[in-house]
């Protein structure tokens, strides 16, 4: 994901007030009348929406914004077309995700998509969930993680963002796909019966491989593994988690060559055939929003 970098910007008053602790597990509901509707609130982003934004954020923050100011000249130079540059300034519900606490107010630049009569839409008193870095020096200001970092909150997306940041910080958590290794491809005795295994490439190097076992009269069977053993245990991940996301959207949509060089033409075949049967098992990986 692309890291937003933006110029500095002062916030108007330095705070006082002593650092917020980390949240307990569930904010607790704004108070009706204090809290406006969110402007284009969608209903709730996709899960790889949510990753894509929570593993490139070590701040998740619940906020309640408490004014915005246009910015202009120089520092507003690179907004794109139909967009405005603004300088929030929020009062913070809960700390999502974080450690060392934060500022109970706190600053932050946003580019914002212009109303259909070009005018900046209204965002004091709008609860938000915001995806961002904490900037060194300085507790009461945050970057966002990414121009869209900023999303309306709801219970249902905060919800979401909880259950995908639980995810990535559980031991054990799935790693990032980085390339295809071999494939294998097994015949059986039967016709129309084989396995493949088709290891797979991680950032933090831990073993993880796919297996398809096909057997006469049955549904081929799909399964990961997250050892160097493929058990019975073995099972397709399930939608909509940390290991499906990093599958679905991290996998080459082919076979490489390279994958499949050692094997006979007829078994290569099989791999690739293999290959495409996981790929339509994890179905599409959607989102609202480029990939980074």
């Amino acid at each position: 994901m692309i890291a937003f970098n933006l110029l500095p910007i002062a916030a108007a008053a330095a705070l006082s007030a002593p650092a917020l602790p980390q949240a307990s597990p569930r904010p607790p509901e704004a108070s009706a009348g204090q809290v406006a509707a969110p402007v284009n609130g969608p209903a709730t982003p996709f899960y790889a929406d949510l990753a894509d934004l929570a593993l490139d954020s070590p701040l998740v923050t619940d906020a309640v914004v408490r004014s915005a100011t246009r910015i202009k000249g120089p520092e507003a130079a690179a907004v794109p077309p139909g967009q405005a540059r603004l300088y929030v300034e929020a009062d913070v519900v809960a700390l999502v995700r974080g450690s060392g606490g934060l500022a109970p107010r706190i600053g932050y630049v946003v580019d914002v998509p212009l109303d259909a009569r070009g005018r900046v839409p209204k965002l004091k008193k709008q609860r938000v969930l915001l995806f961002a870095r904490p900037v060194a020096g300085d507790g009461t200001q945050v970057q966002l993680a990414a121009p869209d970092a900023q999303l309306p909150w709801s219970p249902q997306t905060d919800a979401a963002a909880r259950r995908v940041i639980a995810e990535i910080l559980a031991p054990g958590a799935a790693p990032r796909v980085t390339g295809v290794g071999n494939a294998f491809h097994v015949p059986g005795a039967l016709p129309g019966e084989g396995e493949t295994q088709v290891f797979l490439q991680t950032q933090d190097g831990r073993p993880v491989s796919l297996s398809v076992l096909r057997r006469p009269g049955e549904q081929p069977r799909f399964a990961v593994a997250l050892s160097e053993i493929v058990d019975d245990a073995a099972a397709a991940p399930r939608r909509d988690t940390l290991l499906w996301y990093r599958l679905a959207c991290g996998l080459p949509r082919n076979l490489p060559e390279a994958s499949t060089g050692t094997l006979s033409p007829e078994d290569r075949t099989a791999a690739e055939r293999d290959y495409a049967f996981v790929l339509s098992a994890l179905g599409q990986c959607e989102r609202s929003r480029a990939a980074r």
